[in-house]
């Protein structure tokens, strides 16, 4: 036996509970930093979740909006200058009427659309500007509901006769 040996041999072995008792409640800090680093970002990850659904939902009625507003105008159109007249001086902008009551359909629902129009007449030419703006509306938006999403479009059209 070589002299190291014996010395080691005389040393009672301690084995790994020697490093334990110097490392004891690091493993816990450690599980308490990895559980909060997985909180924060499970949080983040929520939180962005949220906003894409809310982005979501703007831009499906901000389009049901734009889609009222150009059917809005071109409703202005249509009586303004309507197919069955049979003189082009008989456009007014009298004959606009608002379009308070949408029709029952799927794509207005929750939806209005207001009516303008103003004439200008240049060297007897008659120029028509209607503006048709929007409104469509989810939540109840007429308290201070947090769930209310309005969104409004307008489109501006001008024609000439």
């Amino acid at each position: 036996m070589s002299p190291n040996m014996s010395h080691r041999a005389n040393r009672p072995f301690r084995g790994f509970s020697h490093c334990r008792a110097k490392q004891q409640g690091s493993a816990l800090v450690i599980g308490i930093f990895v559980i909060t680093v997985m909180f924060l970002m499970s949080a983040a990850l929520i939180n962005v979740l949220e906003d894409a659904d809310e982005q979501v939902s703007l831009e499906v009625w901000g389009t049901r909006a734009l889609f009222a507003a150009n059917s809005g105008a071109d409703r202005a159109l249509a009586q303004l200058f309507p197919l069955t007249a049979t003189d082009a001086s008989a456009a007014s902008c009298t004959n606009v009427k608002e379009w308070k009551n949408l029709p029952s359909v799927p794509g207005f629902h929750g939806c209005s659309v207001v009516l303008t129009c103003v004439t200008n007449t240049v060297d007897s030419v008659n120029s028509y500007r209607i503006t048709s703006t929007a409104t469509c509306e989810t939540g109840n938006c007429s308290g201070n509901d947090s769930s209310c999403l309005r969104v409004n479009r307008q489109v501006e059209v001008e024609a000439r006769d």
